[in-house]
C-alpha cells in the first residue's frame, strides 16, 4: 500500500451557507466555519483516572500518526490529576491548579482533551468556564453491524445528535440536610432552569438543525415537572419558529424507549442536562458500546472540552482491555471542530472504520468471529493504517 500524506494545498476554502453549520458555530452563534486550518493546534490533556491514562497514552499515538502524514504539529500540555485522584490530593474533584491550567490552554486559542474524572469534576469544570452545551453524536457505523445487540437493519443510518443542558437542573442544583425525631435524617435538592438559559440551549440546537433535517426533539416530562416542561415548551416553539423549523416535545420516558424502537425518528435531540446525560449512556447502545461514546462541551466563546461519555473503570485499570475509540474519536471532534482540521479528523475515524472492517475488535465489541485486540493493540493498528494508507 501507498503510504497516504495529506496535501495542505488540497484544502479548499468551505461554503458558508447554512448547510456547513459546525458544532462551534451551533454553540457560539458565530459565522459559519471560515477555510482556516490551525495547523499548530494547542491540546491541554487531562489524563485523567482508572483507564484514563491509557486512553489518552492510545490518543496521542494516532494524533503523533497524523502528524506524520500532515503538516500539522500540535503542542501537547499536560495538567494535573482531576476527580477522585485530585479529591484524594487537595479535596477538590476540580483543583485550582487544574481550572488555572484550563484557562491557559484557552487563553492561548487551545481546547481540552480529558480523560474521565469522578466525583464533580465534570460539572465543577463546566461551571467555571460555562460550558453550558454538550454535544454526544450517537452515528452508528456499518463496519460495526456484526457486533451490538441490536439487529443491523434497524440501525443503518442512524445519526443522532443529543444537545444537552450543562449547567443548571438537578446536576447543577444544591443540597441541604436537615434532620428531625420522626423522620430521621432529611436531605432537600433545589434545582431551577431559567428562560434564558433554556433558550440559549435550544437556540444551539436549532442553528444545528439549520443544517441537519431541519426538525428537531426537545425532552420534557409533562406530568412528573408541568411546570418546567411548560418553560421548555414555550421557549422551544419560539425559538423553532423564529428559525424556521420543526420541533416536536417528546416525554423523556417515551423518549427513551423510542430511541432505541425507532432512533431513526431522531436528529436533533435537546434535553435538560439530567435526562440528557441518562439518554445519550442509553443511547451508546445504538453505537454498540459505551466505548464508543464521546462529546464535546461548549462555551459561548468558543471554549471547549472534548472527553469519553464512559466512566473510569476502575476494574479495567492496568488490564489492557478497555476500547480507545471513543477517546480517539474525540479527539478527532478537536480536530474538526476546534481547530478547523477536517482532513485530519476523517482520516482518524476512517482508520478507525478500517481496522474494524480488518476483523479487529475490542473485547467489549468482540464476536466469535472476531479478531481481538487490547487497548495498545487496537491504536498501533489504527496507527499503522494512517501510516501505511486508507485503500484496501
Amino acid at each position: 500500500m501507498n503510504k497516504q500524506v495529506l496535501d495542505p494545498k488540497t484544502h479548499s476554502a468551505q461554503p458558508t451557507g447554512s448547510h456547513n453549520i459546525t458544532l462551534m458555530d451551533a454553540a457560539t452563534g458565530g459565522d459559519p466555519v471560515s477555510s482556516h486550518r490551525n495547523t499548530t493546534p494547542l491540546i491541554g490533556v487531562l489524563p485523567g483516572e482508572g483507564i484514563g491514562p491509557d486512553m489518552i497514552e492510545a490518543t496521542l499515538q494516532v494524533l503523533a500518526a497524523v502528524e506524520s502524514v500532515s503538516d500539522i504539529k500540535a503542542t501537547i500540555e499536560t495538567g494535573g490529576s482531576i476527580g477522585i485522584e485530585s479529591e484524594a490530593a487537595c479535596g477538590k474533584a476540580l483543583s485550582n491548579q487544574v481550572i488555572d491550567f484550563c484557562g491557559d490552554i484557552f487563553a492561548g486559542q487551545g481546547a481540552i482533551l480529558t480523560g474521565p474524572g469522578g466525583g464533580r469534576f465534570v460539572y465543577d469544570l463546566r461551571t467555571q468556564f460555562d460550558l453550558y452545551c454538550k454535544f454526544s453524536p450517537l452515528k452508528t457505523h456499518r463496519q460495526l453491524n456484526d457486533s451490538g445487540r441490536i439487529r443491523a437493519r434497524f440501525l443503518d443510518s442512524v445519526d443522532i445528535m443529543i444537545v444537552r443542558d450543562n449547567i443548571a437542573g438537578v446536576y447543577q442544583g444544591a443540597c441541604e440536610e436537615t434532620t428531625s425525631p420522626t423522620e430521621g435524617k432529611q436531605l432537600t435538592h433545589r434545582f431551577s432552569y431559567s428562560e434564558n438559559q433554556v433558550r440559549r440551549l435550544i437556540e444551539a440546537g436549532a442553528r444545528l438543525a439549520t443544517s441537519r433535517s431541519k426538525k428537531i426533539s426537545v425532552v420534557v416530562k409533562n406530568s412528573g415537572l408541568p411546570q418546567i416542561s411548560e418553560l421548555w415548551s414555550e421557549v422551544a416553539t419560539q425559538v423553532c419558529k423564529g428559525f424556521g423549523i420543526e420541533v416536536k416535545m417528546v416525554d423523556a420516558d417515551h423518549c427513551a424507549y423510542q430511541l432505541i424502537q425507532h432512533p431513526r425518528d431522531f436528529d436533533v435531540l435537546i434535553a435538560a442536562n439530567l435526562l440528557g446525560d441518562i439518554l445519550a449512556d442509553l443511547g451508546a447502545v445504538l453505537l454498540g458500546s459505551r466505548g464508543l461514546s464521546f462529546s464535546g462541551n461548549f462555551s459561548s466563546q468558543g471554549h471547549a472540552v472534548y472527553q469519553t461519555n464512559h466512566g473510569s473503570a476502575y476494574d479495567l485499570m492496568g488490564q489492557d482491555r478497555a476500547n480507545p475509540v471513543a477517546q480517539i474519536f474525540a479527539l478527532a471532534m478537536m480536530l474538526r471542530q476546534s481547530f478547523n482540521l477536517i482532513d485530519e479528523a476523517e482520516l482518524i475515524e476512517q482508520a478507525v472504520a478500517k481496522v474494524w472492517s480488518q476483523g479487529w475488535r475490542t473485547e467489549d465489541l468482540a464476536m466469535s468471529n472476531h479478531r481481538v485486540a487490547g487497548t495498545k493493540a487496537f491504536a498501533s493498528l489504527v496507527t499503522e493504517a494512517i501510516a501505511n494508507g486508507l485503500d484496501p
